[in-house]
């Protein structure tokens, strides 16, 4: 996985590209009410996402937050503040 471009915005369409980019599909495929564990998202790979989203800029995302709802409009909200 790549590190996100310094003073890229988190914003709903880049979480949804990041999801997609871990998942190995097309961004559209992850709708914003998906549950991301039935697209093949798992552990590591949130992880991995956690660890993205606070390098750019979101420092107080944690993994349990995420875990407790998978889905992209949860997370939105959770990351960047705003709906998806």
């Amino acid at each position: 996985m790549n590190a996100p471009a310094p003073g890229h915005a988190l914003t709903a369409d880049r979480l949804r590209a990041d999801i997609a980019e871990v998942l190995g599909c097309a961004p559209e495929e992850v709708t914003p009410d998906a549950d991301l564990l039935d697209l093949g998202l798992d552990s590591m790979r949130t992880m991995a996402l956690v660890e993205r989203w606070r390098a750019a800029g979101a420092p107080a995302v944690e993994f349990a937050d995420l875990a407790e709802e998978p889905r992209l409009d949860h997370w939105t909200r959770l990351v960047t503040g705003a709906d998806s």
